[in-house]
């Protein structure tokens, strides 16, 4: 199908909320974990999000070019005809973009956008995020506030982060401490800014003591119920309907989730879970297997000639597809996304 349009993505959100299911959105770096990606959502039958961080879409521009917009274009550009060719909706999306990046990265693509959309055209991607986690809330929630007006005017989905996910991902650190848990009052500061709806369409990245990386069992403390007190809060606050979740919700850093910290997390609201580390060694995993087991031929040991058909990159590159599309489909599963593509 084509890469989804700004009211089908629009619809695939609302449906998941209403409906207490979420979709992966999964990063890739490549035209290897794009194809990856896009055929693990076929195998689930599952609409899904692909995305790129601001790393992801530099390495995507090239090695001597390094620039954030030109992999990011490309991305888009390959993704988009590529993706006819699968019977699910995607829709696209840049991850993580702190302050100092706005600049290079998300500014300059809600311009090509909106000059897109102008002409009549689509917009290059869906949603984009900004990432005010390192800056105090009412920077973050100004800074918000003018890049919705943006959003709006470019026909894409804002998606914001209240609060810090813990760990390192792209450069960005924080520590593991009591930040990691948004408030109430975050909650409520962010509607009162943003709205909850009324004003434009954005998603929220609430942190509930996520962290980005892998940590063994017991290292990371969940509390998907921080979700559930700041959807109360902002219906308490705004006198809207008993039981109503105002908030599209985003997690990020869940590897490592329980099954059932994630169901928690998605009967209150989260629609958008992030998936990078889990894929990226569902990725690299096979190859890795192929090159231990394929050695005397990827290399040309002591004068012979190895073997091409091990060394090719095709050879070891669909096991790694195979390997990525794989967690993907199990993605979708643990998320309930399985099944449920509205075509």
């Amino acid at each position: 199908m084509p890469i989804a349009t700004p009211e089908k993505y629009a619809e695939m959100l609302d449906t998941a909320k209403q409906n207490a299911f979420a979709f992966p959105a999964i990063n890739v770096s490549s035209s290897q974990t794009l194809n990856a990606a896009l055929k693990g959502f076929a195998d689930a039958g599952s609409d899904g999000i692909i995305q790129v961080s601001t790393g992801g879409a530099e390495y995507l521009s090239g090695p001597s070019v390094k620039d954030m917009v030109t992999g990011s274009v490309a991305f888009a550009k390959y993704a988009a005809e590529v993706a006819k060719n699968y019977p699910v909706n995607i829709a696209l999306h840049t991850d993580h973009c702190p302050k100092e990046k706005l600049d290079g990265f998300v500014r300059p693509l809600l311009e090509l956008s909106r000059e897109r959309v102008g002409r009549g055209e689509a917009p290059l991607f869906q949603s984009h995020m900004w990432d005010g986690s390192a800056v105090p809330l009412e920077e973050n929630l100004t800074i918000a506030s003018e890049l919705l007006e943006k959003c709006i005017e470019a026909k894409i989905i804002l998606e914001i982060e209240v609060g810090v996910v813990g760990g390192e991902e792209d450069g960005v650190a924080h520590e593991i401490n009591d930040k990691l848990y948004s408030t109430p009052a975050d909650a409520i500061a962010t509607a009162k800014a943003l709205g909850y709806g009324e004003r434009g369409y954005y998603m929220t990245a609430l942190t509930f003591g996520n962290v980005h990386g892998v940590y063994k069992p017991g290292n990371v403390k969940l509390r998907p119920e921080v979700l559930k007190e700041a959807q109360e809060a902002v219906v308490g606050e705004f006198g809207l309907e008993a039981g109503a979740k105002p908030f599209h919700l985003v997690f990020h850093g869940g590897s490592g989730s329980s099954a059932e910290e994630i169901a928690a997390a998605v009967d209150y609201g989260v629609v958008k879970m992030n998936v990078d580390t889990d894929t990226q060694y569902a990725f690299t995993r096979p190859v890795a297997a192929h090159m231990f087991q394929n050695y005397d031929g990827v290399l040309k040991v002591d004068g012979e000639v190895g073997n091409k058909k091990t060394y090719d990159p095709r050879a070891w590159g669909k096991a790694a597809e195979a390997g990525m599309a794989a967690r993907v489909v199990e993605a979708c599963e643990h998320l309930r996304s399985a099944g449920k593509s509205l075509g």
